[in-house]
């Protein structure tokens, strides 16, 4: 089994590590405003999403995840309904703001609830979404409605709101203002237009869970939502969280909408680029330790020999001596050792280089060797030695 590779474990536990780390933690609370109708947080919508049917006297509001002319145009909607948008910017492109306007001229009611919107929705409906310098922010600023059955003589104060924002009216004969700020600029604004309405409102920050469930400023959303009539009532989530909902979310949505998981993926996503970088180059394998070769020919000999002799067979040892020393005479030197007489004798000394008495009395052991009948320990190693010594003198 191969052994684990110590950086990948290096990073899988430090990934596992931080996702237990902080799916254990403490959870701070965000302060993000994120107008989501699933969120909890101060600044989402889920507390008014949930009492809004109540408001409108529906079973349910339904919740949009669809652009604004994909559901008009392809959804069977009732003879009259509502369409609320409540976020940071309200920003339709151009293939959603027709349908929106076409819905309403039909006799249906949009709310919308943002800081921004777009050009071509102000110029059709003859108002402008302003802004006042940083010099003019202020968070102490009141609103109140300017219906007398609805206003507070304290009115609202919205303090995480900075006051810089308020409509600026072009159309003043079809446009009719329902809130104001203390500097007496309009906030909340109704545009008639066809046989619908369309209801404009300059701080969505009082429609989130903060100042919904706010004792002081609780009442304000659903007095500006009362302006609606009590019909089928549509909440737009699309804007604000895209096309799927939880039970669409691919796994790697579901991933990147939680922030453990988020920045565990990058921890990964970086750990691998690191590890690509230092320890993805290629690892030069061991080299082994080679030995240099033996020659085992002569442990060969050896042992051959030794179990010749162990075995007492001294006339075979003999005669294999015999053999491959006539052998090697033959290879070397190009004999003919099939007459062993003293004519080879003397040849044999010329050419190897050993003294003729030598040669003689080796040639006369081999020839006594090879017409002997058996041959005992002393003959073997008297013909032992006698080789011996001429392969001594042989060049």
């Amino acid at each position: 089994m191969p052994k684990p590779n110590k950086y990948f474990l290096i990073l899988l536990t430090t990934v596992v590590a931080y996702m237990l780390f902080e799916h254990y933690r403490p959870k701070p609370i965000s302060w993000q405003a994120t107008y989501k109708n699933s969120d909890k947080i101060p600044f989402g919508t889920q507390a008014l999403f949930e009492l809004l049917p109540d408001l409108m006297q529906e079973s349910t509001v339904e919740s949009v995840r669809l652009p604004a002319y994909n559901f008009l145009s392809e959804t069977k909607l009732p003879a009259r309904s509502n369409y609320l948008f409540i976020n940071q910017g309200f920003s339709p492109d151009k293939n959603d703001l027709k349908p929106l306007l076409t819905y309403v001229w039909r006799g249906n009611n949009v709310f919308i609830s943002a800081y921004s919107l777009p050009d071509t929705l102000e110029k059709v409906l003859g108002f402008e979404a302003d802004e006042r310098e940083s010099a003019k922010a202020d968070t102490t600023l009141r609103q109140n409605f300017t219906n007398p059955q609805l206003r507070t003589p304290e009115g609202y104060n919205f303090v995480h709101d900075d006051g810089r924002n308020y409509l600026k009216l072009k159309d003043t004969q079809r446009i009719t203002v329902l809130g104001r700020n203390a500097r007496k600029e309009p906030v909340f604004i109704r545009v008639q237009y066809g046989k619908g309405q369309f209801f404009v409102h300059n701080i969505p920050l009082a429609f989130t869970n903060y100042y919904v469930l706010d004792a002081k400023t609780s009442d304000y959303s659903f007095k500006a939502l009362s302006y609606l009539p009590a019909l089928p009532t549509y909440w737009d989530e699309y804007q604000k969280q895209g096309r799927f909902d939880e039970d669409q979310q691919s796994i790697f949505r579901y991933i990147r909408s939680q922030p453990s998981l988020n920045w565990a993926y990058y921890l990964v996503v970086f750990g691998l680029i690191l590890y690509a970088i230092f320890a993805g180059k290629r690892t030069q394998r061991i080299i082994p330790v080679l030995e240099s070769p033996k020659n085992t020919s002569l442990d060969f000999v050896k042992n051959v020999g030794r179990l010749y002799f162990q075995r007492g067979d001294h006339d075979n040892m003999a005669r294999k001596k015999i053999q491959y020393f006539l052998a090697d005479i033959r290879e070397r030197y190009g004999l003919d050792t099939t007459m062993l007489d003293n004519q080879f004798a003397v040849t044999l000394a010329q050419k190897s280089g050993a003294s003729p008495d030598e040669a003689i009395q080796l040639v006369r052991l081999l020839r006594d060797a090879q017409r002997s009948i058996s041959l005992s320990e002393f003959d073997l190693l008297t013909l032992n030695r006698a080789i011996e010594n001429v392969k001594h003198e042989m060049v």
